[in-house]
């Protein structure tokens, strides 16, 4: 398995990470995203993609046609949708690397859509935040193909590894776990929030300490908060597909449910402007008392 040119759909932060760490590594980088068109923000992308050495491609037919490994790096909620467009265009004998955070039913419909086309489809389980790590960000990798893929994309310096020849159990792997940590996000941030409305922190982190000694839980709670208010949208899309996934087998998402409404309700508070301002190493204590103040 040989690639010459890789084509991104999404060119966001994952996209953007991608881009500059595997750029070296085929003939040609490209990409597309739907915010290209859009008037401002799209020429700030595209002049980014141009100092990045990536052609900004104007449509996924585009994009599909000259790529021979297309990376999808879009939200969850597209999953789906970036699929089938791609399927209309995806060159025979192609491959398509699939990065977004959905449930096993979910990749497993955009894997039919993709193979149906006579292209390869391999999904990835993406197992960590990408930015802390770049492309070698811990992923798991499941399709007839992936383990071909995955000795390319080692070569190229990533850390792929294989789970499975079908399509859904790496995804399945991923959901898992983000409802753990997704949820432990949300349970913090209730939780803090709460206790600094009671002003009763100094009392629970303490409490949380001495039954869980190797975390120091005031610095995670803020790396929770500014994880969440950074990319809570992003967060609640992707513990949707977490709901879908419980669902799938065969149980109420009665959790997953509450962490996404949680996750999404941060969300629309970050968008509303709640924590405009607040540097990125705040304190928890910081995020916390601007939810307050908006009470």
């Amino acid at each position: 398995m040989k690639f010459e040119h890789l084509g991104l759909v999404g060119y966001g932060e994952v996209g953007k990470i991608f881009a500059a760490g595997l750029r070296g590594h085929v003939g040609a980088v490209s990409a597309w995203d739907i915010k290209f068109d859009l008037p401002v923000l799209g020429n700030v992308q595209r002049d980014h993609a141009a100092m990045a050495g990536v052609a900004a491609l104007d449509s996924m037919a585009q994009l599909c046609q000259s790529a021979d490994l297309v990376i999808s790096a879009v939200a969850a909620s597209s999953t789906l949708t970036v699929a089938q467009a791609a399927a209309a265009h995806m060159q025979s004998g192609s491959v398509f690397l699939d990065l977004t955070s959905a449930s096993p039913g979910t990749k497993q419909q955009a894997g039919a859509l993709i193979e149906a086309a006579g292209a390869h489809y391999v999904e990835a389980g993406v197992m960590t935040s990408v930015s802390p790590y770049g492309i070698r960000v811990p992923i798991l990798l499941g399709g007839a193909r992936a383990g071909e893929l995955a000795e390319v994309l080692n070569a190229w310096g990533m850390s792929a590894r294989t789970v499975s020849r079908e399509v859904g159990v790496a995804s399945a792997i991923k959901m898992c776990r983000s409802v753990m940590i997704k949820g432990l996000e949300a349970l913090v941030i209730e939780s803090y929030a709460t206790a600094r409305a009671y002003g009763v922190e100094d009392h629970v982190l303490p409490t949380l300490q001495e039954t869980f000694p190797s975390i120091d839980w005031a610095q995670q709670g803020a790396y929770f908060f500014s994880r969440v208010v950074q990319h809570g949208q992003r967060r609640a899309e992707e513990m949707r597909e977490s709901t879908n996934t419980v669902r799938e087998a065969g149980f109420p998402p009665f959790m997953a449910e509450a962490i996404a409404n949680k996750q999404q309700w941060v969300a629309d508070q970050a968008r509303a402007g709640v924590f405009r301002g607040l540097a990125k190493d705040a304190r928890w204590q910081d995020y916390a008392d601007r939810l307050l103040e908006k009470k």
